[in-house]
């Protein structure tokens, strides 16, 4: 298992990481979710041991990363976005030098390399020069490195990105398949990813974890917010006061037509939906309307994440009450600014 605990980033006076928490448990896909330039790339590299803490404390497999780094990182695997491939080295050559700066023994070099070339789908190409290589073979080669050493724990920053769509089903199963012997954990910003592979997610932005949990429940947490599509044969008017009439329907979303006075009623609930649904349902009959078709549109992972990213953070909240007393939170000059009230930039 690695725990991280208050990991927090700054760059200068930008806080790029802000006291996050989380772990990463034995055998599980842990999926590392936010926008652009949520802070993802830089807590990857932190747990990777590739990029110093602010503050904060990184344990792997009982290792302090800051305090026995040599032992923490030989039980990770890392993919950077960029893959740290050497252009002008052959594919097999590359990965004997890796397996050698991983303290691979020599005896089980060879081995290990033919292992995560066969694993990788690169032994074909193992002759070639990389920088020749189409962008989808470098990431495979990128991964192959990450395997070397049979590192329990593995972490890939956006290892999907710019690859054609059979190449991203490829990774997609390599990465399913890896969890049989290893913990992984995979950050994208493209959430049709992250609900492929991913046992467990945590939603990032601005620095700040924003959720933690399954996929699953995430959605079900959302339920209270679901919206209603009734087909029904009758006057657009009428239908539309009944419904808005039961307790629990927020507003109609839209009135979709189908053919002649038959239309499809988006309506947005708020509070029990099996009970609102009953209630609608019962409305219209009471009122000699047919229900020709009725259905619920469950929020799924996009809902969500939509949702959980426009919420305000603590920094917004932060800005939002400095302003509101009238400071102004750039203002190097400001003793009382807490903006200004942080360490000096890593070096």
């Amino acid at each position: 298992m690695i725990t991280i605990d208050n990991l927090t980033k700054y760059y200068g006076k930008h806080l790029a990481v802000n006291n996050i928490s989380f772990t990463i448990n034995d055998n599980e896909i842990l999926g590392f979710l936010g926008p652009n330039g949520a802070g993802k790339s830089t807590t990857m590299n932190m747990i990777a041991g590739y990029l110093p803490m602010s503050k904060g404390k990184i344990n792997v497999l009982g290792n302090d990363i800051s305090k026995a780094p040599a032992a923490a990182k030989k039980c990770i695997g890392y993919l950077p976005e960029i893959p740290p491939v050497y252009p002008d080295m052959k594919v097999h050559e590359y990965l004997k030098f890796c397996a050698g700066l991983k303290s691979v023994p020599i005896s089980k070099r060879k081995q290990q390399v033919e292992y995560v070339m066969e694993r990788l789908k690169v032994t074909d190409v193992q002759n070639r020069l990389i920088k020749n290589l189409s962008k989808g073979y470098k990431q495979r080669v990128g991964f192959a490195q990450a395997l070397l050493g049979d590192p329990k724990f593995l972490i890939l920053d956006e290892p999907t990105v710019g690859l054609d769509p059979n190449q991203v089903v490829e990774v997609r199963e390599i990465i399913r398949e890896l969890k049989k012997d290893h913990s992984v954990i995979f950050s994208s910003h493209i959430l049709s990813e992250i609900s492929a592979v991913c046992d467990r997610v945590v939603i990032i932005n601005k620095g700040e974890v924003k959720a933690i949990d399954t996929i699953e429940n995430l959605e079900s947490s959302f339920n209270s917010n679901l919206v209603l599509n009734i087909q029904i044969d009758g006057n657009k008017e009428s239908i539309s006061n009944v419904i808005s009439g039961v307790e629990g329907v927020d507003k109609i979303i839209e009135v979709q037509p189908v053919k002649a006075s038959i239309n499809v009623y988006r309506v947005a609930l708020n509070g029990d939906s099996d009970k609102i649904r009953n209630l609608i349902m019962s409305a219209l009959i009471k009122n000699n309307y047919t229900i020709l078709e009725i259905f619920t549109e469950k929020p799924n992972l996009e809902d969500v994440f939509v949702k959980l990213i426009n919420q305000p953070t603590k920094r917004d909240s932060l800005h939002d009450l400095l302003e509101s007393l009238g400071s102004d939170d750039k203002d190097a000059d400001n003793p009382d600014n807490p903006y200004n009230n942080v360490p000096k930039e890593d070096k």
